[in-house]
């Protein structure tokens, strides 16, 4: 399994979770062992958890990630646009020598 498909089976899990997470507090207020508005108050403090947990998984993802490339030695998009930078402005410099007779 690569890594990519356990952070998409992470979220799905995620999704799952908060499925269940409601329609258990439904079930609790069908029940009446949960007042409507407490209901809501749960789901909508589980949620906000539930939402900074994903930003910091998400960040913790993004710099396991751009570590990853660093050790694997991969250059990064500003690397490639100086590069670019560079190869455009000798290209130049080579075009006006050839220009001379």
């Amino acid at each position: 399994m690569t890594f990519f498909e356990v952070i998409r089976n992470a979220l799905l899990a995620g999704l799952g979770i908060q499925e269940t997470v409601k329609e258990f507090v439904d079930e609790l207020v069908k029940k009446g062992e949960l007042s409507e508005s407490d209901g809501a108050k749960l789901l909508k403090e589980w949620t906000e958890k539930t939402g900074k947990s994903s930003e910091l998984l998400s960040k913790t993802v993004s710099e396991l990630v751009s570590k990853a490339m660093e050790k694997m030695n991969v250059p990064t998009r500003k690397d490639v646009e100086e590069l670019q930078k560079e190869v455009r402005s000798l290209a130049a410099r080579i075009a006006k020598l050839e220009e001379k007779p």
